[in-house]
């Protein structure tokens, strides 16, 4: 990074910090007594800023955990537990499961839920016109049991949805239907009213099977991208945050920051077929190069979420069994550099090798906090003596890039949860250039593996390979952060911080 960039970059924090500080100051002076604060005006109402209406529509985000349930949801133990379904077997392959119903659980309207309105949802969310799920097949035993054959992962992702009210409409239109604006569902909250392009509103279940929750009325406020300004304007208590903005927020004595973490990460993955990065002893120099603690402390991220190499499931992280990182050691970076023909000769700065200088691009994707990232790393590196210049591009032509193998680094997410993208980039014929038999055989178990135990021990295998051969370099952890009002509790970093999903265990401050 330049003496200018920095000196740049300096005198912004430095100006931000005068402008919180007057700004603290007068909130301090004059609003920080909750009497006048418009959120505790609110009483038991709490108010969360999304962007649109297309936000509650279902596979958009998990806000439909409002209002209907799954079949189960993983603690923060890493256990499954129960919530539609009050249990379960399954075939020694893992592969057949039937699931036993609850019997005290109804729709909004009365009719009790049943096995049917399970078939009734598996079979439209696989429908040829939604096209969201695909199961081998799904068989009603009886009223409160169902057989569901196929891959396990839908059970805490998928929620169900009223056979009686939607087998009449024509799944051409799914995200179009009315129902989506005025839904009848099963769970914690139940729809109030909708105010076209302005909210909607659910008030909580009094007959929800695990008691009526402790918010009275939730309101999904649709505000653009103008959510942070209603946060802190007082107009809403809840808002999906962005890094760049954590500093302001956390100096503002109104609010909290929480951070949701996942399996996957941000990473770099490297062009292992490349001339520059086919020895793996220089792909681990560059990632050797790398704080990736301060780089957290960079993006405004807690200095002690958890930093992994290699890959984990979403088991494997909440019960905190994170693979191993490698430390920051730039001199040991140096020092295999130069083992590998990478010389600094004359006081260079960037080093060569038989008259080629160590220089490359890595394409960036331009948004969620990658930019920052990517300056980060390019001023890292460039202290060893490589040299990186940036491409910024948006997010479908980054896919583009990477999916055909047309880049050298790129800055980009690691997603590790569904079959499709756990083998996109490091499977077999990746566009990477990544070769590894073994690691191709591992990945083909995980895609098949239905026991957690095994698929547990085929990441840890997996994780000892990609540890070892670096075909791409994570980050940090892929996160969702939330801005909320200090009167909401029961949100926790870094597994309890979805409050879309976890509405049901908060309350509000009185």
């Amino acid at each position: 990074m330049s003496v200018q960039k920095l000196a740049l970059l300096r005198s912004i924090d430095r100006r931000e910090f005068m402008q919180l500080s007057v700004g603290s100051l007068a909130y301090a002076t004059v609003g920080c007594r909750r009497g006048g604060d418009p959120a505790y005006a609110r009483g038991s109402t709490l108010i969360m800023a999304v962007s649109s209406v297309n936000d509650i529509k279902p596979d958009v985000s998990d806000l439909d955990f409002l209002v209907f349930l799954p079949l189960a949801k993983w603690d923060e133990r890493g256990e499954l537990e129960p919530w539609l379904a009050r249990s379960w077997e399954h075939s020694p392959d893992y592969r057949d499961w039937t699931y036993h119903l609850r019997t005290d659980v109804r729709w909004h309207d009365g009719t009790p839920v049943t096995a049917h309105d399970v078939k009734f949802t598996l079979d439209l969310l696989s429908h040829p016109d939604v096209n969201e799920y695909v199961f081998d097949s799904v068989t009603v035993l009886d009223d409160f049991t169902v057989k569901i054959r196929g891959n396990p992962e839908y059970r805490d992702d998928i929620v169900f949805y009223p056979k009686h009210l939607l087998e009449h409409l024509d799944p051409k239109n799914f995200s179009q239907w009315d129902f989506w604006t005025r839904p009848v569902g099963n769970g914690p909250f139940r729809f109030a009213r909708h105010v076209p392009e302005v909210m909607i509103e659910f008030d909580a279940n009094p007959a929800y099977y695990r008691g009526e929750p402790k918010i009275a009325r939730v309101a999904l406020k649709f505000v653009g991208k103008a959510g942070f300004t209603e946060l802190l304007s007082g107009n809403a208590d809840i808002v999906r945050g962005d890094l760049a903005q954590i500093p302001r927020v956390a100096r503002d004595p109104r609010f909290r920051v929480y951070h949701q973490i996942y399996a996957g990460a941000k990473a770099i993955y490297w062009k292992c077929d490349h001339a520059l990065f086919r020895d793996v002893a220089v792909r681990r120099a560059l990632t050797l190069a790398i704080n990736r603690r301060e780089l957290l402390r960079i993006l405004n991220l807690p200095a002690d979420l958890p930093i992994a190499d290699g890959v984990i499931t979403g088991r494997q992280l909440s019960r905190r069994q994170f693979p191993e990182a490698l430390p920051y050691d730039p001199e040991k970076g140096r020092a295999l550099l130069e083992a590998a023909g990478w010389q600094n000769r004359g006081g260079g700065a960037v080093r060569e090798r038989d008259g080629r200088p160590f220089r490359f691009t890595a394409i960036v994707h331009d948004g969620d906090g990658f930019n920052q990232m990517a300056v980060y790393v390019q001023a890292m590196l460039s202290r060893v003596g490589i040299r990186m210049d940036l491409q910024v591009l948006d997010e479908g032509l980054m896919w583009k890039r990477l999916g055909g193998g047309d880049f050298e680094a790129a800055f980009m997410w690691q997603h590790w949860g569904a079959d499709e993208a756990r083998t996109r980039y490091l499977g077999r014929d990746n566009p990477t250039g990544y070769r590894n038999p073994e690691a191709i055989r591992l990945i083909d178990q995980a895609v098949t593996a239905g026991d957690p135990d095994e698929l547990d021990r085929i990441y840890r295998a997996l994780a000892e390979i990609l540890r070892a051969d670096l075909p791409l370099t994570r980050l940090v952890p892929t996160t969702l952060t939330t801005f909320a009002h200090r009167r909401v509790r029961g949100l926790s970093t870094p597994f309890h911080a979805k409050p879309d999903k976890y509405m049901e265990d908060l309350w509000l401050e009185k």
